[in-house]
């Protein structure tokens, strides 16, 4: 991680060093806090900007709403500090956000009510989650022997930081087991999504997605589906069984910090021509210039900051 100078605490800009909590907060025992990831780009004009602030910060809001958390801060107060941050950390080639709603120090025990509400908000500048070579080259999949939490066991549809335990177990099983990211399926046996990003196949020329009956609603995701269809082709949203993805023409990820991230092979088996195809090439690029400030229609979606 490239450390910036100052992250955001409760109304204060302080040095990234000092932006501390205490050991017996509640969150860090009981896991109960809501977390955004938004990203922001150098844009074609030179200036950076941030792509869907309002629908990322609008999702944090509801996720802590979900966990019964009530947000300390409005919509408007939120945006406008991820804005303020960027620019006190000079951050304008283009960096990572991360919103955190978390419990503070002052109770323990499971009810969480009477626990302080704290926010933070740290930048930084990260580069391809999944490694510069994998958005050229595609990157390696193994699907999970664990399922991602049905619906009927935790709060799936909000971006909560107790959700994300399931999501490293995976994670770090494909990892050690020489693969660069896990896919998780449901309790049905269909996928689900992967430890931190969304998944497409494409067959016969149609993109295909799963819906998000047990995934999170994701900004990105949206955002190629319409980009998708902007360009021609047929997109379904259905649920995915683990053999067809074997025989799929191309696969890809997608999610603020994977971006388009093409999939070469999943569980030792080679996806189309084991490289990035045609389509995902082109969704790709789309993406980049929609969240670059190149494709007009998108640009309705950048916030900039400077």
């Amino acid at each position: 991680m490239t450390e910036a100078k100052y992250i955001w605490m409760d109304g204060e800009f302080k040095n990234w060093h000092d932006a501390t909590t205490h050991v017996l907060s509640h969150t860090l025992h009981y896991g109960n806090g809501a977390i955004e990831g938004t990203k922001a780009y150098k844009t074609v004009d030179g200036r950076c900007a941030i792509f869907k602030l309002n629908e990322h910060t609008k999702r944090l809001i509801n996720s802590a709403k979900m966990t019964l958390i009530t947000v300390p801060y409005s919509l408007e107060e939120l945006n406008k500090v991820q804005v303020e941050l960027l620019q006190k950390n000079e951050l304008f080639e283009g960096a990572y956000i991360r919103p955190l709603v978390y419990l503070g120090y002052g109770v323990m025990g499971l009810y969480h009510k009477d626990a302080p509400v704290q926010v933070s908000v740290a930048a930084w500048e990260w580069g391809a989650y999944l490694g510069e070579e994998g958005l050229k080259r595609g990157v390696r999949v193994k699907i999970a022997s664990m399922t991602r939490t049905p619906n009927t066991s935790g709060m799936g549809k909000a971006k909560a930081v107790a959700n994300y335990l399931n999501s490293q177990m995976a994670k770090y099983e494909a990892v050690e087991a020489g693969y660069d990211e896990a896919l998780l399926r449901d309790d049905q046996g269909y996928i689900a999504e992967a430890s931190g990003a969304c998944f497409f196949i494409v067959r016969d020329g149609v993109v295909i997605t799963p819906p998000n009956d047990n995934s999170l609603e994701s900004i990105t995701q949206a955002t190629v589906i319409d980009l998708a269809r902007d360009l021609g082709y047929e997109v379904v949203r259905r649920r995915i069984t683990r053999e067809e993805i074997y025989i799929a023409d191309e696969a890809f990820f997608t999610g603020t910090a994977v971006e388009v991230t093409p999939i070469r092979e999943v569980d030792c088996r080679i996806i189309g021509a084991g490289e990035r195809g045609p389509i995902t090439q082109k969704l790709q690029e789309a993406y980049f210039d929609a969240v670059s400030g190149k494709n007009e229609k998108y640009v309705k979606y950048l916030t900039y900051v400077n």
